[in-house]
């Protein structure tokens, strides 16, 4: 087991994901465009920067990797200062994720049954469910075979780091 350690500092997520979109787009060769709605005004925080950037280019890696080439992701960020969380979603055009194999998406070296031939490790979402943790947030995965599968990532806006976010 590694210990995930997380770090918060204040952070503009708007400008963070709008940059990380940018990085992103520049290295991928696919064609997809990812568009990016930030859906509030207010978008100061207290997260781990390198933590957030490992989840979110792994769930965009993820979605590029299992859409038709030149397709579509929408990466939508909403702020509730009110409820104090910022809410994540990204979604893409996909393949989907088979409906049996949509419970065991956060096991380690789990693989869909329908990505056997796209290469993959079945750690990604695993590490991306502890950094999340890390945050005292959420995730969960919609998904649906020929439409697309949707992240939504829920964290507190003001992160309280957890002590013992471990990997398995």
């Amino acid at each position: 087991m590694h210990p995930i350690e997380c770090n918060p500092a204040p952070l503009n997520l708007e400008l963070f994901c709008r940059e990380l979109i940018e990085e992103f787009s520049a290295v991928q060769t696919t064609g997809h465009q990812i568009v990016f709605i930030c859906q509030s005004h207010n978008t100061e925080a207290l997260m781990d920067e390198q933590l957030l950037h490992y989840m979110f280019i792994n769930i965009l890696s993820n979605a590029v990797k299992y859409s038709p080439s030149g397709g579509t992701i929408l990466f939508d960020l909403t702020c509730d200062p009110v409820a104090g969380v910022s809410i994540f979603c990204i979604q893409d055009q996909g393949i989907g994720i088979p409906e049996t194999d949509q419970t065991r998406l956060f096991e380690s070296f789990y693989r869909a049954s329908n990505v056997q031939s796209i290469q993959g490790t079945g750690l990604g979402l695993v590490i991306v469910r502890r950094c999340v943790e890390a945050h005292n947030g959420q995730i969960s995965v919609v998904s649906q075979i020929a439409v697309g599968t949707t992240v939504t990532i829920v964290l507190p806006l003001n992160s309280e780091p957890l002590l013992n976010a471990t990997i398995d």
